[in-house]
């Protein structure tokens, strides 16, 4: 007898469409026992961490020593502090810079290589160049954090002798030390290094598509524009979703590169929460205070990702709706 799975509320079926019986008792047993491991690990390094740091989130304790219980008075204090609050709005530009940039911009570079490139000059060549935008994404951030501070120096840098070739030399600055423009350099840097993941998940969601939508938009005499709005978008939602989920939440915990590239600085023009936390933690030993913004933090993620797969569930039932 075979046995297929139909999606949504039918559950699996046979072929005749009776119900498919359910495994015996003793195989779902079996298969609780291969996620054991990952329920371990998961709560030993995820939830467990978590419920410390909320802990410690409602005391006073600067490291050493006993800790005082204070309650709610580190996260009454965070409302009322504009360091946590400056350092959220820079974390809203950088959602602007990881997300909804690299989303765009990987959109029309994916269909561009996967439609022009690709079928004019060939897949290997569609292939590197999506492995020359995915090259950022497998550096170390470290690494490309040392390099991009070398290309924006303002003595000697890359980038102001580059402007100095060409004849801009009005054009040139102190990418990283002005408070003006700090943030924006740092947004820069962070589109170079998003921009690949998009490009590799919108490729990917590309292939599935089906060719003969597209033949059959361009027998009604639609143009590229049109096919990438009414046949491409809406057959790969989901992905957008995922991209989106899973750049947003990078945009709220970046780290690695607000560190190298600028420690926050200058005057807290780049700070972001997770830096912010980190020196309020170790630098100011205010741990207490620290864990209050990271527990914060995490929550803000937390609704963020949930957020995020109910969207991309809604996306997948949309697809499925339509096909049907």
């Amino acid at each position: 007898m075979t046995v297929t799975v139909e999606e949504g509320a039918r559950g699996t079926r046979t072929a005749g469409g009776r119900p498919a019986p359910a495994p015996p008792r003793g195989t779902r047993t079996s298969y609780a026992l291969f996620l054991l491991p990952g329920a371990l690990a998961f709560l030993a390094v995820v939830i467990v961490p978590f419920l410390m740091n909320t802990g410690v989130s409602l005391t006073d304790w600067q490291g050493v020593g006993a800790p005082r219980w204070t309650g709610l008075a580190n996260y009454r204090r965070l409302l009322e502090d504009g360091e946590f609050w400056a350092s959220f709005r820079h974390s809203l530009f950088m959602v602007v810079a990881m997300a909804a940039v690299p989303t765009l911009a990987g959109l029309v570079l994916a269909a561009a290589l996967f439609d022009f490139v690709g079928k004019h000059f060939g897949d290997r060549l569609a292939a590197f160049l999506r492995a020359c935008f995915y090259l950022p994404q497998v550096l170390p951030i470290a690494v490309a954090g040392i390099v991009w501070s070398w290309i924006l120096a303002p003595e000697g840098g890359s980038l102001n002798a580059l402007l100095e070739a060409v004849g801009l030399s009005s054009w040139q600055q102190d990418w990283l030390g002005d408070p003006d423009i700090a943030l924006y350099s740092v947004m820069g840097v962070m589109v170079w290094v998003q921009l690949g993941f998009p490009l590799v998940i919108f490729m990917a969601g590309l292939q599935r598509v089906d060719p003969q939508l597209y033949e059959a938009a361009e027998l009604d005499g639609a143009g590229w524009w049109r096919r990438f709005r009414h046949v491409t978008l809406p057959q790969i939602r989901p992905e957008i979703a995922v991209v989106l989920t899973w750049c947003t939440i990078a945009a709220l915990k970046v780290f690695g590169a607000v560190y190298v590239l600028t420690k926050g600085g200058p005057g807290g023009a780049t700070d972001v929460p997770s830096y912010f936390s980190f020196t309020t933690f170790f630098e100011k030993t205010q741990v207490g205070y620290g864990a209050a913004i990271s527990t914060v933090l995490t929550v803000i993620i937390l609704v963020l990702a949930l957020a995020g797969l109910r969207l991309q569930t809604r996306a997948e039932d949309a697809e499925e709706g339509g096909r049907a």
